[in-house]
């Protein structure tokens, strides 16, 4: 018999970092929480904390570039629960290095993680959504889906095409009348193990390019996006730079990354010839919500709207173009 008392969410990548992070937002609300991350010893104690922290838990080992894993995952949420509420496309994968030390297989395969694992989890739950015409999917997206840097380029290149497929789902959501709603959360730098396990050609350790964000911070306003559900927002001053910055200069930065953006990405610590990597494959350990920047990770991290956004620069425009025109009119009657 499903249990629907409680609200359900099911959250991709929530073994470790912001996933694990959103999971345990949703369980201090009361919520019943399904887990999808591969097999991990990290998928066990995210359910543990889940649990702790005041909600129910089902964990789900499957790749997100299995689509019928995903498939098999939402259809056992629905056996068990009755709904699925919200949708939550977190899991991804990275690498450091230059275009030209990326195989070709490493490219499909942070692809079909990062990208097709959206989709596949979209998919996923729109197949439950539809016939009930009601649910929230977000998507975890990134400033970078804007604003591309290097030595991330795979990275950059699958969120950019988050943002895209996410785009031509609401039009056709629009299209159908349906009361599905769809938002995407573009994140700062976050301060999650993947720094710790992420495959890393480069000499030197990578870290988050400051200013770094907790993950908490990011996971609570995740929560409250999946309630309010505006079409996007842009988490962190540094998003908004970046952002506003490459639709208004984009060679400049350009030239910025090129100069700043390796040394950025990198620490002063060399990189051990053991250092994991889970790419291809879960690493055993390490599954937990912060990475090892604590000590330099802001605690609070501020929400744009972009619709705010373009309001208040086009009044500021406005406002410009107003003051350029009394100025023109004063001197052309004070003239002689």
């Amino acid at each position: 018999m499903p249990h629907s008392e409680a609200h359900t969410v099911v959250i991709t990548g929530a073994s470790a970092g912001v996933g694990r992070a959103t999971a345990l937002a949703f369980a201090r609300r009361g919520w019943k929480v399904a887990l999808i991350a591969r097999q991990s010893p990290g998928l066990e104690s995210a359910r543990g904390d889940v649990q702790q922290a005041g909600g129910m838990a089902l964990t789900f080992a499957a790749d997100v570039s299995d689509p019928a894993a995903l498939a098999a995952a939402a259809d056992h949420v629905i056996e068990r629960w009755g709904a699925i509420e919200v949708w939550i496309n977190c899991a991804m994968a990275t690498m450091f290095a230059p275009i030209a030390d990326i195989s070709a297989a490493e490219f499909r395969r942070i692809t079909e993680v990062t990208y097709l694992g959206c989709v596949f989890g979209t998919m996923a739950a729109l197949r439950h959504m539809r016939p009930r015409n009601n649910g929230t999917i977000v998507q975890v997206g990134s400033a970078l889906s804007y604003r591309a840097i290097p030595l991330q380029s795979a990275y950059c290149g699958a969120k950019f095409a988050i943002r895209g497929f996410t785009d031509a789902l609401r039009s056709e959501l629009r299209h159908d009348g349906s009361a599905i709603r769809v938002t995407m959360v573009q994140l700062p730098a976050v301060n999650t193990p993947q720094f710790n396990w992420a495959r890393n050609k480069m000499s030197r350790r990578p870290q988050p390019m400051p200013p770094i964000h907790q993950p908490e911070a990011i996971a609570d306003i995740i929560f409250h996006a999946s309630q309010d559900a505006p079409r996007e927002l842009w988490l962190g001053a540094a998003s908004l730079r970046a952002i506003l910055g490459t639709m208004v200069a984009p060679g400049l930065l350009d030239r910025l990354l090129a100069r700043k953006g390796y040394a950025g990405q990198l620490t002063s610590e060399r990189k051990s010839p053991s250092a994991p990597d889970n790419l291809f494959q879960p690493v055993a350990d390490g599954h937990a919500t912060h990475g090892r920047f604590d000590d330099r990770a802001q605690v609070h991290t501020s929400a744009f709207n972009p619709t705010a956004v373009r309001v208040v620069l086009a009044a500021a425009v406005a406002v410009l173009l107003f003051a350029l025109g009394a100025i023109t009119i004063y001197v052309l009657l004070s003239g002689p």
